[in-house]
């Protein structure tokens, strides 16, 4: 994990000397690595791309920024990614005794989610896909409801365990959805 992005999260310069901070952000890192059991899951969908939606199939995800950011691919990657139940029951314990320790574990582990989805876009573009920037239900113009469509599409909760609820809040926690454009057309 990176200590810099960890501060960033916390709205702190890199460059602190904070050695009371510097070393919960520390422990915090550790006990993250240790705890936490990430789970990953991907597919590449054949899509129609039009000024206004992305269609896979027969499922339309309305949103012209989403289009803009996809446009020119004929395909897209949707992504699925958790780090456990174990997160939230280190939020859980540590928010009624430690509320300085709560909020450094919550850039931590918002800094692992993060990482474990760069992590994942490493290994596909490893495999030779040119992929555009991670867009998620709730960016801009794509309402966080179509969440419920990329859960559909990869079968999430029975795949990597994550639920979501009629709020549209991933349990566990720290979840991450997104579709990915994949750029056939960019040389290498």
């Amino acid at each position: 994990m990176d200590r810099n992005e960890i501060l960033r999260y916390l709205r702190t310069s890199p460059g602190t000397d904070d050695e009371r901070l510097l070393s919960l952000v520390d422990e915090c890192m550790e006990e993250v690595d240790r705890t936490v059991s990430p789970k990953t899951i991907t597919r590449v969908f054949d899509c129609t791309v039009t000024g206004d939606s992305l269609c896979i199939g027969d499922t339309v995800f309305r949103s012209k920024r989403l289009a803009q950011t996809v446009h020119g691919c004929d395909r897209v990657c949707l992504l699925g990614a958790t780090l456990g139940t174990e997160c939230d029951r280190l939020l859980r314990t540590y928010s009624s005794i430690d509320i300085a320790k709560t909020a450094v574990l919550q850039a931590a582990l918002a800094s692992k989610i993060e990482e474990v989805c760069d992590s994942v876009e490493d290994r596909l573009r490893a495999e030779g896909l040119h992929l555009r920037k991670r867009y998620s239900p709730g960016y801009f113009d794509l309402d966080i409801h179509e969440q419920t469509k990329i859960f559909s599409l990869l079968d999430i909760t029975k795949r990597i365990g994550v639920t979501l609820t009629d709020t549209m809040q991933m349990i566990p926690t720290k979840s991450v959805t997104a579709i990915i454009g994949i750029d056939d057309n960019e040389k290498n």
